[in-house]
């Protein structure tokens, strides 16, 4: 193993295949996750667009005039230049309430974003161990079949000699090709799932063993970012309501205009200075009376957010129930694990003595055939059932609310 080291540092990494913790770094590429952070981004730009109007606007304008028939209050010729600030003191809680709505949906957005990379990442988890699961499924195949091969080399040799019937050489051609149909079938779910990863992560990858979870102690679960989001969405849509109530208040706006004018007359009798004007003015607005639309349209809006708060208090008491079951799938696998190593030894001190006996011609080759098929299906069970209690600890994770990569290691001498 030692020697092994400077060829490890010298080699590049990537050479080994990826690993579950890089297949997760990987999957942060999915076009999914680039279109919920574009939307996240989008509802700041917005946000920011919103805060802007409410600023005090600045604007600036200038006009020239002819006119054909002048008189002393229509110079020949005359320009104007004018500047105008406008700006709302008080809108009757609106700015306020809409500041919160969008930082709430903010809020809601980034969680939606957080969830939808641990969703990525429990759904890669599930490939990576799913293809573990089928490589190690073909390798059991694959020794079952070598073993097949030589008892039918072995047999043939004995009916050429006379000593077996045809029907006994004929059951391991049988049992040859039904294990070969069922090794196709393995290479199809694995090229099924790495086409699966390929279109999650958006390149071809080489899957590389050793990743484990880490334990997870369940007490210490929070809320998942997808139950956040709709508490978030909840005080965006709690603050929209709020906003559309204050049409019932008093709105309070600034003015004031300010303006140059220069006056060119033809008749000198008309003529008079150019002048200067500034107009400043505070206006108050209220909507007295609009026959109960403002009041119908704060309903609507409430009922919303009713109608979100029933869904959320639905999906958090559902995640309790998720995780309830994860945690119980997770004692049934490590359960899986003890009576697949059983049935293992079971199966291979039943295989070791058939096949003595079968050597030595007591029983005929059916028997040895099913004792060699539990034997090498003994070994798959216990090999998936590793497999499914990685997952199983991978989905308490991802119900108790924290993110899933921060609990992936790597057993990098696992292999050598």
């Amino acid at each position: 193993m030692l020697k092994s080291i400077p060829f490890l540092l010298i080699v590049p990494f990537a050479l080994f295949g990826e690993n579950l913790s890089q297949l997760i770094e990987l999957s942060k590429n999915n076009k999914m996750i680039d279109s919920s952070r574009l939307s996240v981004e989008s509802t700041k730009d917005s946000y920011e667009s919103i805060k802007n109007g409410y600023m005090p606007k600045f604007t600036l304008g200038a006009g020239y005039s002819n006119n054909s028939y002048e008189s002393s209050g229509n110079p020949q010729n005359s320009a104007k230049v004018q500047g105008l600030v406008d700006y709302t003191i008080y809108d009757g809680g609106k700015k306020a309430n809409t500041y919160d709505s969008y930082e709430a949906s903010i809020k809601s957005g980034g969680e939606n974003l957080e969830d939808l990379k641990n969703q990525i990442a429990i759904q890669v988890t599930n490939y990576y161990y799913n293809y573990l699961s089928y490589v190690a499924q073909k390798e059991v195949k694959l020794q079952e079949i070598e073993q097949l091969e030589a008892q039918y080399t072995r047999l043939k040799k004995f009916l050429d000699a006379g000593t077996v019937t045809e029907d006994e050489v004929q059951k391991i051609i049988s049992n040859i090709q039904t294990a070969k149909v069922a090794l196709h079938e393995i290479d199809l779910n694995i090229e099924t799932i790495n086409h699966n990863l390929e279109y999650v992560i958006g390149q071809s990858v080489n899957i590389e063993n050793g990743s484990k979870v880490s334990e997870y102690d369940s007490t210490q679960s929070k809320l998942r970012s997808d139950i956040k989001a709709i508490e978030f969405q909840l005080e965006s849509l709690k603050a929209d309501a709020k906003a559309t109530k204050s049409g019932n208040l008093p709105n309070v706006a600034f003015n004031n205009t300010y303006s140059h004018n220069e006056l060119e007359y033809d008749d000198s009798s008309y003529s008079t200075k150019d002048y200067n004007r500034n107009m400043a003015s505070l206006n108050l607005t209220w909507n007295v009376f609009d026959f109960d639309s403002t009041n119908k349209a704060y309903e609507s809006a409430y009922k919303k957010y009713l109608s979100l708060k029933s869904q959320f208090e639905y999906e958090k008491n559902k995640a309790n129930v998720d995780l309830k079951l994860a945690l119980r799938a997770y004692e049934i696998a490590k359960q899986k694990i003890e009576s697949a190593k059983a049935g293992l030894d079971a199966a291979n001190g039943a295989y070791k003595t058939i096949k003595a006996k079968y050597e030595a011609g007591l029983i005929d080759n059916v028997s040895y055939l099913e004792a060699l098929t539990d034997k090498y299906s003994a070994q798959s069970v216990l090999k998936v059932a590793y497999n499914d209690l990685e997952l199983k600890k991978a989905n308490i994770i991802y119900y108790s609310g924290e993110k899933l990569e921060e609990y992936i290691k790597w057993e990098i001498w696992r292999n050598y």
